[in-house]
């Protein structure tokens, strides 16, 4: 990827997409309805900006990062229960306070967990990735661990698989493998190819089970580390886990 200098320049959307600011269809929206100002001037489709002009978005002021185009970085985090998956809340900490300062460009988070779900949450400074990581176009499988409290008996299981109604639409799990029962709960790993809000809690309760417990434990092709504990994280070194991205990046 090309370091951004005085005589390398870049499609406005393309900038403000890998830094994080919304998709580049978004921010194409944004600059036809005027809301994106360069070097004070409203700029056009086609604009193209460089690390020493003056970005404005609503007129508040945009740093351009010259390095934010040259490197993709990515951290796990291992997100504890009780954190919201948001920059801010007046009730709760959120998972961004744990993090580390991010070198070029600022931190996007790939999805969300509820705050009662624990588990794997990924961030990159590149925010195309981002949306492609999320989009439902590209299917990524995200694995769960479930702690279920309720019977699940056979036919329930083949329904989760084949696909029940929900509130947004028809949604199934890609593969169910019951765990050992303990008592009256019953441990579940779960697969999904989106992330629809609460999805594997309003799965198990269309079959009149509750869930007392959820950790995401894998994310596409990236596992949660065994040794990573609640509320660390960890720099995903891209050289040696090319494979994991190697059809987004």
């Amino acid at each position: 990827m090309k370091t951004m200098n005085k005589s390398t320049s870049e499609r406005i959307q393309k900038v403000l997409a890998r830094q994080g600011y919304g998709s580049r269809r978004e921010i194409e929206h944004w600059v036809k309805a005027g809301r994106i100002k360069l070097n004070h001037k409203i700029a056009n489709l086609g604009d193209k900006v460089c690390f020493k002009d003056t970005l404005l978005l609503d007129d508040k002021l945009i740093p351009i990062n010259r390095a934010s185009s040259a490197v993709t970085e990515i951290i796990l985090y291992h997100k504890p229960q009780g954190e919201v998956s948001a920059r801010r809340d007046d009730k709760f900490p959120t998972v961004f306070e744990n993090l580390p300062p991010c070198q070029n460009g600022r931190w996007v988070m790939v999805g969300r967990l509820d705050v009662s779900t624990s588990g794997l949450l990924l961030f990159t400074n590149d925010g195309e990735l981002a949306n492609r990581l999320m989009h439902p176009s590209n299917e990524i499988p995200r694995k769960y661990l479930v702690r279920v409290h309720g019977l699940l008996t056979p036919e329930k299981c083949q329904n989760l698989q084949s696909g029940v109604q929900l509130s947004d639409g028809i949604a199934k799990f890609e593969k169910m493998i019951l765990l050992p029962k303990k008592g009256t709960n019953q441990w579940v790993q779960v697969v999904l190819k989106e992330g629809r809000n609460r999805e594997v809690k309003r799965l198990f309760e269309t079959q009149g089970c509750d869930v007392t417990r959820l950790i995401r434990i894998a994310f596409g092709k990236v596992n949660l580390p065994r040794d990573l504990a609640p509320g660390s994280w960890r720099a995903l070194d891209l050289n040696l886990n090319k494979q994991a991205f190697s059809d987004l990046l």
